[in-house]
């Protein structure tokens, strides 16, 4: 149920790309084309007199909404009519006019309506978003309507985070089961190291040589997460320059299931070496790699979500609803991230394993108070970048 919420978010979230309806006009039939027509030039109105990139309205105006609700109609008919495969670019076209419709007619302060400029030659055109923050208005009738649901995760920390945004039912149970695992089986270190964007250049060779003297002390098989991949990238060249005899692999941007299966397969129970990959992705959790394919984790983000546009009206929206913003946008998701991500160390009752938490922020009172229960965090040196002995 940890996914639960990003997931009802893009469920109830839409977007138009102005470049696809025109290339639908391209193809649609005269009655549609002009239907089309209409809506484009209502669509020119939301970013006619826009001067930056992205911003955000504070309604769907009523035209553009009407006349998106007339074209949707036409097309409607037109595919029941013709008798003919639908030409592929009216039907995608129709298929994201539709959802955008349905979406549209429930906006509220649950959702973000932003406009996006399309930079480009020829005249100005955008992207119209509805992203939906809270989903709790659509997920909570449905928790409310079951005779009985669950929802299960060992990352439900806290309580009143998911409670809100999910729309958990006032009176639900809240079980709260004891690990099966032992803090005796992780070593957790706290490593007071700052990896904030500003200080990502000087944290390199510190934590090149973390890795480098902890695989020396105990060669095996260790994960390490960072929060890019540019800083991936940046931490094991630093590694290969300061320990070249550790072997490492590294997850890249955009890899098919092959390559995903092929970065999984290095981590044999004879194996040796660090796996690079980014937190959040598809090495961060819902992987099996018990015994001694995995012996350690290092985490080195506290896995906050970008800082951009888009997170800072999530986290200013937020702020009114439930008056806890930079936790609810920023401080929560990232350390269910790190919660995950450590996760893999530990699959049976007979696994042993390390973990290292580097970023100085997860000394803060604060955040030591979501990691679970069960870990008996201590506090390492921190590193100085010096070439482990070999």
């Amino acid at each position: 149920a940890h996914n639960l919420l990003d997931r009802a978010r893009g469920m109830y979230s839409a977007s138009l790309d102005q470049r696809r309806l025109a290339a639908g006009k391209a193809v649609a039939p005269p009655a549609i084309a002009k239907g089309l027509q209409t809506l484009n030039r209502e669509w020119n109105r939301l970013h006619k007199e826009q001067q930056v990139d992205y911003q955000v309205q504070a309604e769907l105006p009523a035209a553009f909404l009407t006349a998106l609700q007339r074209v949707v109609g036409l097309l409607t008919e037109h595919f029941g009519e013709s008798g003919q495969p639908p030409a592929p670019e009216l039907q995608t076209l129709f298929f994201d006019l539709l959802q955008f419709m349905r979406l549209g007619e429930t906006f509220g302060d649950h959702s973000l309506f932003d406009v996006t400029l399309l930079r480009g030659r020829g005249k100005a055109q955008s992207q119209l978003n509805l992203r939906n923050l809270v989903p709790a208005p659509f997920v909570g009738p449905r928790l409310a309507a079951a005779h009985s649901c669950t929802l299960f995760s060992a990352t439900l920390i806290p309580q009143h985070f998911h409670r809100d945004l999910l729309g958990v039912p006032a009176g639900s149970a809240w079980v709260d089961v004891a690990s099966p695992f032992a803090a005796e089986q992780l070593e957790v270190r706290l490593v007071r190291l700052s990896t904030r964007y500003a200080d990502r250049t000087a944290s390199r060779a510190p934590i090149a040589a973390l890795i480098a003297s902890r695989y020396r002390q105990r060669p095996g098989n260790y994960l390490a997460f960072f929060s890019s991949f540019d800083y991936l990238d940046q931490v094991a060249e630093a590694l290969a320059e300061l320990a070249p005899d550790v072997p490492q692999w590294r997850q890249s941007r955009g890899m098919d299931e092959a390559a995903r299966q092929a970065f999984l397969d290095r981590f044999q129970a004879d194996g040796r070496g660090i796996g690079f990959a980014v937190l959040g992705g598809s090495f961060g959790e819902g992987i099996d790699l018990p015994g001694d394919r995995l012996i350690g984790a290092f985490v080195a983000t506290l896995g906050l979500p970008q800082l951009n546009p888009v997170n800072e009206q999530l986290r200013q929206r937020l702020q009114r609803r439930f008056g806890d913003g930079y936790r609810y946008a920023y401080l929560y998701p990232g350390l269910q991230k790190v919660i995950q991500a450590a996760g893999r160390v530990i699959r049976t009752v007979q696994d042993r394993g390390c973990l290292y938490l580097i970023d100085d922020r997860f000394t803060q009172p604060e955040v030591r108070a979501l990691l679970p229960t069960w870990w008996q965090v201590e506090e390492g040196a921190v590193p100085t970048g010096e070439p482990a002995p070999a």
